[in-house]
């Protein structure tokens, strides 16, 4: 079973459907967080979600670059923890990439590289470490692979796939990082709530994401 793809890419409904998700698996990603975290990611991304619809709200007919940006800004300024500034340097570069005109196959690469290479820079952490990079990383290479006749949404569904693909890695991995890390043999066999939110965020591109089992069980294309 897979999401219906829409019809034309537009990066004000991306983030609206990533609030809208946020906001419907947040008692999942607290649960998540709670056994390997500070228990408080759930609530985070549904705030910064919130704050950035808030953003959004007050921007006339905003394009998918004025669309990102608003979200990056609520992010960053907004939202506390470690998934704030994280989410927000990825959204920020995002919109860095994408022109008011519209988003691209390659635009949304360039951008989700760039986000990657400043959170890499930021954080410190490597793929492997069980940390959201696990789910960028893949998300950033079938982004880089997608043919250039690729619509953006098209792009962003694989990207999705990949992202969860990662997401699943991370429940076998042991983490080298962060509040998990003191866990040891504990956090095995739960994935890691910030790859999670990662791979939510490029589905949120489709469809909105009302329960995470299927796609952390593996039922789901994704």
């Amino acid at each position: 079973m897979t999401s219906t793809l829409p019809a034309v890419f537009s990066g004000e409904l991306w983030i609206r459907r990533f609030a809208d998700s946020a906001r419907a698996t947040e008692p999942q990603l607290t649960s998540l967080d709670q056994r390997v975290g500070d228990g408080d990611f759930g609530t985070n991304l549904a705030l910064g979600t919130s704050a950035a619809l808030a953003r959004l709200d007050a921007l006339t007919r905003p394009d998918d670059a004025a669309a990102l940006d608003a979200a990056a800004a609520a992010f960053l300024d907004e939202v506390g923890g470690t998934s704030g500034p994280l989410f927000g340097l990825l959204l920020q570069s995002l919109a860095a990439t994408v022109t008011p005109s519209g988003a691209t196959a390659a635009s949304l690469a360039e951008g989700v590289a760039d986000g990657l290479a400043a959170i890499r820079r930021v954080g410190d952490a490597a793929p492997g470490d069980k940390t959201l990079v696990d789910a960028l990383t893949p998300a950033a290479e079938a982004l880089h692979s997608a043919s250039g006749s690729l619509r953006p949404e098209q792009a962003l569904a694989d990207a999705a796939r990949a992202a969860w693909q990662g997401v699943r890695a991370t429940a076998r991995l042991r983490a080298s990082m962060g509040r998990s890390s003191y866990l040891g043999e504990r956090a095995e066999g739960i994935p890691d709530p910030g790859a999670v939110g990662v791979a939510l965020l490029f589905a949120s591109a489709a469809d909105v994401v009302r329960d995470l089992g299927p796609y952390l069980d593996g039922d789901r294309s994704g």
